[in-house]
């Protein structure tokens, strides 16, 4: 079985999740780190822990997320299949659907619906401005705008 260094240096693997699941790229490839699209860094267990100084790296804390959002994301969920979920799809109460999995290093990954795609499938069903903004907990005009 590898152990979770064996996984941190395993950056192909993340490069590979990263774009199938998520439509990341990479921009930058130091070979220790990868900078991807949008900004977000890779890198070896080995280069980050010389990067903070030695200090303990702790992993599967479950104590923060990286966010993305989806336009749709029905489609998204039909392709996540296989992954480790934190939990399954939900929503919140101001009717965003979101889902949590873990990237192959056990990073929280959280991707929800666009908000303006959740404007949308209210008014598609039928809701009306008033009633989209009190669902969502949001003014109107938020809502006569995100339907534009």
């Amino acid at each position: 079985m590898e152990g979770l260094a064996d996984r941190l240096s395993d950056l192909e693997r993340s490069k590979t999740f990263y774009k199938k699941y998520l439509g990341l790229d990479v921009v930058t490839d130091y070979g220790a780190n990868v900078t991807l699209t949008g900004g977000l860094a890779l890198q070896t267990l080995e280069t980050w822990s010389g990067f903070i100084g030695g200090l303990n790296v702790s992993f599967r804390g479950n104590d923060a997320e990286l966010y993305f959002e989806e336009d749709d994301f029905d489609d998204f969920l039909e392709n996540i299949g296989g992954l480790e979920l934190v939990h399954p799809m939900k929503e919140h109460r101001w009717g965003q659907r979101v889902v949590r999995f873990y990237d192959p290093d056990n990073h929280i990954i959280e991707v929800g619906e666009n908000m303006v795609a959740v404007t949308h499938r209210f008014a598609d069903n039928g809701m009306t401005v008033p009633e989209i903004a009190v669902r969502m907990d949001v003014r109107e005009e938020y809502v006569r705008e995100m339907l534009k």
